[in-house]
């Protein structure tokens, strides 16, 4: 089997679109979308195309969706700052149709892949959604986060930079971030089997850029500007989440 890991699209259905695209090119049994589809400019329409892929999709959250469906259920989740509430209230109203779907998604999927053998799929770690890590954290402090899991392999997101490193026994991978790398822009994911490649996708940001714009979401030029045409550099969010993590 070999996979396709999609992690962190945040609604951009542009760099989704370019990703798909390359996919054509190399036979994936099935792709993982690996949470926080949500939220994004265009949520409705990515998890609309996921939804009708010709290859089997498995699926898991990540904060964004626990958000998400938080604010359905009639609540704000204390953990997401004030700034970003209005995305998360736009995009509950979006995809409002899919809640009993988004609700069903697991914390984790595993499967086995040829070349690799058992590979888990987890959003930010093994045991939550939130925590947060990078190829810089110290091992120490990993271990005992990862030295229960049974598997070959980890492949996780949630920080937006890709990484392959090995804590104790266990090989954990980052996909980064479809929708909002840090780093260079274009989208990053991964394709698994007989081994890991961390890839990279380019597409075009300025029709991407105006295609977000003319979206309702509540800060369409702000998530255009920061996230595709002049994401954050990767040695500044490496500095901030490596201080941030455990």
């Amino acid at each position: 089997m070999r996979v396709a890991a999609l992690f962190d699209i945040h609604g951009n259905l542009p760099a989704l679109e370019a990703v798909l695209e390359d996919l054509r090119d190399v036979r994936v049994d099935r792709v993982v979308v690996g949470g926080d589809l949500l939220p994004g400019p265009m949520a409705r329409e990515t998890l609309t195309l996921l939804l009708n892929l010709d290859v089997p999709v498995e699926w898991i959250y990540g904060n964004g969706e626990v958000a998400v469906l938080e604010r359905m259920a009639g609540s704000e989740s204390a953990k997401v700052p004030e700034q970003y509430r209005p995305a998360i209230a736009w995009t509950a109203e979006q995809v409002r149709d899919h809640e009993k779907l988004i609700r069903a998604w697991p914390m984790t999927v595993r499967l086995e892949i040829d070349g690799l053998g058992s590979a888990l799929f987890c959003h930010a770690t093994p045991r939550n959604e939130d925590e947060a890590f990078t190829r810089l954290t110290p091992e120490d402090r990993l271990l005992p986060v990862f030295d229960g899991v049974d598997a070959a392999v980890v492949v996780c997101g949630h920080t937006h930079m890709q990484f392959d490193r090995t804590i104790g026994r266990t090989r954990v991978v980052n996909a980064g971030s479809i929708g909002m790398p840090f780093g260079e822009p274009g989208a990053d994911w991964l394709l698994l089997g007989p081994d890991v490649q961390l890839k990279h996708t380019l597409y075009d940001l300025n029709a991407a850029a105006e295609r977000i714009r003319k979206t309702t979401f509540p800060w369409p030029n702000d998530f255009a500007e920061q996230y595709l045409l002049h994401p954050p550099s990767e040695k500044a969010m490496l500095e901030a989440f490596t201080r941030a993590s455990f």
